[in-house]
């Protein structure tokens, strides 16, 4: 049996990086400027500062970077969430952490003071952390009795009241557009410094994730299973939600609001490699990499020359995804 779930393992490994190379070069290539693979080379190491250069190296290639990071460490948080709440439907967005940050953006800016990569930034990691505040005490104040509808009932309230309040912030300032698109997610507009931010939340939250996975392991069997094994199950809580909100936060600022990637992708892995979160976590990251990918390709081909919310997409297959889990849990 766990021969088979080791060849699954790299099966789901092999099968996703073989989608997100060739999703790589799509998303490079298309757009509403066509780019041919041979310009990519170009663009990379033979620059010329003509237009299809700076094409690549200062709009699609940073806009690719930070899809990647951000759609693994979404599908990477979902499953670090679900593990120690041993609750199958959980992820930031549900329970309103990443609404959370994007309310204090919209009250950034909102305020009128000039919004900078800085202070969007603090905003995102002051928000993420007010509204990470309560699952934590939910979570802590709760272990053994984690009920999926309570926690479900909870999360869907403070998202919406949070989603609410950034309407209103955006309506109030007239800064309502803006607003629109922090909620409904996208990366027009990603740079270098937005790459710079991602990968300094994404590379060292990659890492500690995986050095909580065997911790994470023993939590989702119980706190009893946990506390016989010489874990403590509330402090691994706390490090492992602790460590989610900068991740969520830098998500955030840099993809916006983006929903149900962290729900329909680690659900997915345990079908085919277990329950292991030593396999879960990286798969995670990898598989929500290229989901994102294409899913950011959808947004910018599907109505050119404009952009679509890349949270529709998200959200067309995670909806049917969560009802169906709710339903199952339910039932």
């Amino acid at each position: 049996m766990e021969r088979q779930r080791i060849k699954r393992t790299w099966g789901v490994a092999i099968a996703g990086v073989c989608l997100l190379i060739p999703g790589i070069l799509l998303a490079v290539c298309m757009g509403a400027m066509e780019i041919l693979p041979v310009d990519i080379w170009n663009g990379i190491f033979h620059n010329t500062g003509s237009l299809t250069d700076m094409m690549i190296r200062d709009v699609r290639l940073p806009r690719v970077i930070c899809v990647l990071v951000t759609g693994g460490i979404l599908g990477m948080t979902g499953a670090m969430m679900q593990g120690v709440t041993r609750n199958p439907i959980a992820e930031p967005s549900l329970l309103g952490i990443s609404q959370g940050a994007t309310l204090f953006v919209a009250l950034l800016y909102a305020s009128g003071i000039g919004a900078t990569a800085g202070n969007t930034l603090l905003a995102a990691l002051l928000g993420a952390f007010f509204s990470g505040v309560p699952v934590l005490i939910f979570t802590m104040k709760n272990p053994g009795n984690l009920s999926v509808t309570k926690l479900l009932l909870a999360g869907t309230a403070m998202s919406t009241f949070f989603t609410a309040l950034t309407s209103v912030a955006g309506l109030l300032s007239n800064q309502s557009q803006m607003v629109g698109f922090w909620v409904s997610g996208g990366f027009r507009g990603a740079t270098w410094l937005d790459v710079k931010i991602i990968l300094a939340a994404g590379i060292p939250g990659f890492l500690a994730a995986v050095l909580l996975a065997p911790k994470i392991n023993v939590i989702s069997l119980g706190d009893d299973m946990a506390t016989g094994l010489g874990i403590h199950p509330q402090r691994v809580r706390f490090i492992t939600i602790l460590l989610m909100i900068p991740l969520c936060a830098a998500a955030v600022v840099v993809g916006k609001t983006i929903g149900f990637v962290g729900l329909m992708i680690p659900q997915t892995i345990r079908l085919f490699a277990g329950t292991d979160y030593r396999r879960v976590i990286p798969l995670s990251f990898l598989c929500g990499a290229v989901l994102l990918t294409y899913a950011d390709i959808a947004a910018r081909m599907i109505y050119q020359p404009y952009e679509v919310p890349i949270g529709i997409f998200t959200a067309m297959l995670g909806v049917p995804f969560f009802l169906y889990m709710a339903g199952k849990e339910r039932g």
